[in-house]
């Protein structure tokens, strides 16, 4: 399978399930803490500079959004999560908008939690990675803000995150910098080994 992934279209976000797309297409879905860079990551991977929107206050996302790439698939971005300043009204409106999302087991083809670099994951990546893991759809985990690292600390990060998590072996943690575009191949790699072994 080849992607153009420069042939990307945003198609709507969706306030509701009613909003999600239905017409069968492979979804690899984007999930993180509202600060970890996953509008950036996804800028990344798309070549483009302000696609997925990026804001300098957190929590830009409030909706699930859905980018269709070469109308062969969709990259699906999630509200980050554990953002304070937000209602805990707002914050409920988004966890059941993502329960409802994950309800269906069929829409996931790959999913990826980006995590901080530089950080032990917190609880939500913890909850947010089990969610993952318990869909039984291929997984991965990237460690975005390797930019900010010294190269010492690469590898005892990414094993604290891989322990952090209880990854099983299956999923890669691949160390990554939207900044940079460092783990760019590696990612766009392992998406699509991830989709041609479901074709």
């Amino acid at each position: 399978m080849t992607v153009n992934w420069n042939m990307a279209e945003f198609i709507r976000s969706a306030a509701k399930p009613a909003d999600f797309p239905r017409d069968g297409l492979p979804q690899v879905v984007f999930a993180g803490r509202s600060n970890v860079g996953k509008s950036s990551a996804i800028n990344r991977l798309l070549n483009r500079k302000n696609f997925a929107r990026v804001g300098s206050a957190p929590g830009k996302t409030t909706h699930i959004n859905y980018f269709l790439i070469e109308k062969k698939l969709y990259l699906v971005d999630l509200p980050g999560y554990g953002y304070a300043k937000v209602s805990k009204q707002e914050r409920d409106r988004w966890g059941r908008l993502i329960e409802a999302w994950f309800a269906d087991r069929s829409r996931m083809a790959v999913g990826i939690l980006i995590v901080d670099a530089r950080h032990k994951p917190t609880a939500d990546d913890c909850t947010m990675a089990q969610v993952f893991l318990s869909a039984e759809k291929p997984f991965l985990v990237l460690a975005n803000k390797l930019d900010k690292l010294k190269k010492s600390e690469i590898e005892g990060n990414l094993l604290r995150i891989r322990e952090t998590l209880a990854l099983p072996e299956s999923a890669p943690v691949i160390p990554f910098s939207a900044e940079k575009g460092d783990g760019k191949a590696e990612l766009i790699g392992e998406i699509l080994n991830c989709l041609e072994a479901q074709v």
